[in-house]
C-alpha cells in the first residue's frame, strides 16, 4: 500500500540571477489526489545561517491548485538593499485554509566588494585524528562568494566541522562525504583578504572525538 504524500502540495523556486535582480516564479503544484485552494499571503528573502529575512515583493493571490499540476506566480526581486551574503526565497501561505510555510529549496548570493575578498587557492596538507577517525585537509578554494574545503576521512563516516576566520565564525551551507572513499567537501561563507587564520574545528561520530587545524592564510 503506498503511503501518502507528507505535504498536500509542494513548492519550488526557479529563477535567473541578474546583476541588479532575481526573477523567477514560485511554482506550486499538487501532490496528492485532491485539489487544494492556496492563498499566498506574501513571501520573504532569508538569509541562510542567521535567521534574518525581510519581505519582498509579491502580491497576494488565490490558486486552484489540481493533482500534479505546476501553477506558476511570478516574482522579481530587486537586490540593491540586500547585505552581502546567501539566501533562500520563502513563501507564506494558507493550504485550504491552514497557514503553512515554504523554502523555495534553492538559494542565491549577493556578492561582496571584490577587493575585500580573498581568491585562489590555499594548500593546507594536514591531518588530525578525531576519535577512531583521521581526517586530512587537503586545500580550501577560495571564490569570490564562498571557499571550499577539501577533506578526507577514514574510515569514511560522519564529521561536522565548524569554522573561523580570526575568531569570527563562517556560516557552512553545505557538506558533502562519498562514503565510498571518504572524500569531502565543505561549502561556506568566503575569506576576506584581511583575514590571518582560518580554524577548521572538528567533530567526528564518537563522544568527545575533537580537533582542529588552524591554517595560515598568510
Amino acid at each position: 500500500m503506498t503511503e501518502p504524500p507528507a505535504e498536500p502540495i509542494s513548492l519550488r523556486a526557479r529563477f535567473e540571477r541578474f546583476p541588479a535582480t532575481v526573477k523567477g516564479a514560485f511554482i506550486f503544484r499538487g501532490e496528492d489526489p485532491d485539489p487544494h485552494q492556496v492563498v499566498v499571503a506574501g513571501a520573504r528573502v532569508s538569509a541562510l545561517g542567521s535567521g534574518g529575512s525581510s519581505p519582498m515583493p509579491l502580491a497576494p493571490v488565490t490558486l486552484d491548485v489540481v493533482p500534479h499540476r505546476d501553477v506558476f506566480v511570478p516574482f522579481e526581486l530587486p537586490l540593491a538593499d540586500l547585505e552581502p551574503g546567501w539566501y533562500t526565497l520563502v513563501c507564506d501561505v494558507e493550504v485550504d485554509g491552514s497557514p503553512a510555510t515554504y523554502d523555495g529549496g534553492r538559494r542565491f548570493s549577493v556578492a561582496w566588494p571584490r577587493a575585500t575578498v580573498r581568491r585562489g587557492q590555499v594548500k593546507v596538507g594536514k591531518g588530525v585524528r578525531v576519535g577512531d577517525q583521521t581526517v586530512r585537509v587537503e586545500q580550501v578554494d577560495c571564490a569570490g562568494d564562498s571557499i571550499k574545503v577539501s577533506m578526507r576521512v577514514d574510515p569514511p563516516g560522519e564529521v561536522t566541522l565548524k569554522l573561523f576566520a580570526d575568531g569570527r565564525r563562517l556560516r557552512v551551507l553545505e557538506t558533502e562525504l562519498d562514503p565510498d572513499n571518504g572524500r569531502a567537501k565543505a561549502t561556506a561563507y568566503p575569506l576576506m583578504r584581511a583575514d590571518e587564520v582560518l580554524r577548521i574545528e572538528l567533530r567526528g561520530r564518537a563522544r568527545g572525538s575533537d580537533a582542529a587545524i588552524d591554517v595560515a592564510l598568510t
